[in-house]
């Protein structure tokens, strides 16, 4: 028996949880079981639109009434499983048009299994049309799958989107061979866009010269990728080099939270000292605590560092509808640290960290400890580790932190 009501509810609450679970692959507080379980009531809902069949069909139109990324991805996600063709393009058509939502479609080619995208994707790479084309590419490089990249020649394609996203994928399937081509489009293109993702991709397979210094620049100027530049020309370059940044960044007291995370980032067992003076402000307290993790690897909550929030502690948007501050706190979920006994654990262990070493994750970086840290790390600290472990081996795909969490599960299985 088909009840509509329960066909809403399913609908609704997978588009809901499709979101959700997106801000956790990013999120300071979220762990590769937490994503577990986010994907299984995810999945629970899917199963639910998978059994009503086409009695669904009316349901993902109107999901798609007011278009967004969670209500393209659920409805891209039945069609691919389906092998709708007809709604695929529907959707394709539609991302065109609002972009926005074209996130939520190549996350529905992450989610769906690779057996089940077998033909459809190579039917979009064949497509005359540079859009679809694109997609497929974007297809292939959320499973780690070359779709002929070079061989192709996607990196020198016509078409802007569809250089840039295969430039990208060149970094995430780790090729190598590509190198070359990243690195002098990183410095040699005058659109942004390309210029970033050429040097994001030349560096994950080994370039460490210009187009470091293109990320580099890009990492200490406001834009679009800014986190991701800063984040990764961070990891890449010598402990010298990764000082003198921060130093720079240190003139200019707007800078103060980049210079935080990226203190962390850099690994250094000298900036423990100025974090821990940085944890006695509210408004950065967690983000010092956060880079102090990074670098002793201690959990706050496990160890009984952390302490309850403060009283009467506000962030992100109010109920008040005279508030102009709407943005969301960036820390949420973070804890909050108890200065007073970390400054006690850090006298305790300062012996064990000798300063000029890089550490991550209370250890020094290394394969094995990547792979430690893609198991039990939360979130944030796993796509460090995805970076390091191209970085440490020119030539590995990417992990994807982002994919399905069994998925990522089996992956890691292998790796060891």
């Amino acid at each position: 028996m088909i009840v509509r009501q329960i066909i809403q509810q399913h609908t609704d609450d997978a588009a809901a949880l499709a979101l959700n679970r997106h801000v956790l692959t990013s999120a300071g507080h979220a762990r590769l079981i937490d994503l577990v379980r986010a994907d299984q009531r995810l999945n629970a809902h899917l199963d639910g639109l998978r059994l009503a069949g086409s009695e669904a069909s009316p349901f993902y139109e109107a999901l798609l009434e007011r278009p967004s990324s969670e209500g393209v991805f659920v409805s891209a996600v039945r069609a691919l499983e389906d092998k709708d063709t007809a709604r695929l393009d529907r959707l394709i058509a539609l991302a065109q048009a609002v972009p926005e939502t074209v996130d939520g479609l190549v996350r529905a080619f992450g989610w769906v299994e690779s057996p089940r995208l077998q033909g459809i994707v190579a039917g979009l790479l064949r497509r005359q049309d540079r859009f679809t084309r694109m997609i497929g590419v974007a297809a292939c490089a959320e499973h780690r799958v070359d779709p002929g990249i070079l061989s192709g020649d996607y990196l020198r394609d016509p078409d802007r989107a569809v250089r840039i996203r295969s430039v990208r994928a060149a970094g995430e399937l780790g090729l190598a061979e590509a190198r070359s081509v990243c690195a002098a489009t990183s410095r040699g293109d005058d659109d942004p866009e390309l210029q970033f993702w050429s040097a994001w991709s030349a560096i994950l397979v080994g370039d460490r010269g210009l187009a470091l210094d293109v990320l580099t620049k890009c990492g200490l100027s406001v834009n679009a990728h800014r986190a991701r530049s800063f984040q990764i020309s961070l990891q890449a370059m010598t402990p010298g080099a990764a000082h003198a940044m921060l130093q720079h960044l240190a003139r200019d007291p707007t800078h103060s939270r980049w210079l935080i995370q990226g203190s962390g980032i850099a690994g250094d067992p000298a900036y423990i000292p100025w974090l821990i003076k940085r944890m006695g402000d509210l408004q950065t307290a967690r983000l010092a605590a956060e880079a102090f993790t990074l670098i002793t690897g201690v959990d706050l909550g496990l160890a009984a560092l952390d302490r309850p929030a403060p009283e009467n502690f506000e962030s992100g948007p109010t109920d008040d509808p005279d508030d102009p501050n709407v943005d969301m706190d960036a820390d949420d979920g973070l804890p909050w640290p108890d200065v007073a006994k970390i400054e006690t654990w850090w006298a305790e262990n300062e012996s064990r960290f000798p300063k000029g070493t890089r550490y991550f994750m209370g250890a020094p970086v290394t394969r094995a400890h990547c792979i430690d840290v893609l198991k039990n790390g939360y979130q944030r600290q796993r796509i460090l580790a995805a970076h390091y472990l191209s970085l440490l081996e020119p030539g590995t795909p990417l992990f994807n932190t982002s994919a399905p969490a069994l998925r990522q599960q089996r992956r890691l299985t292998k790796m060891t």
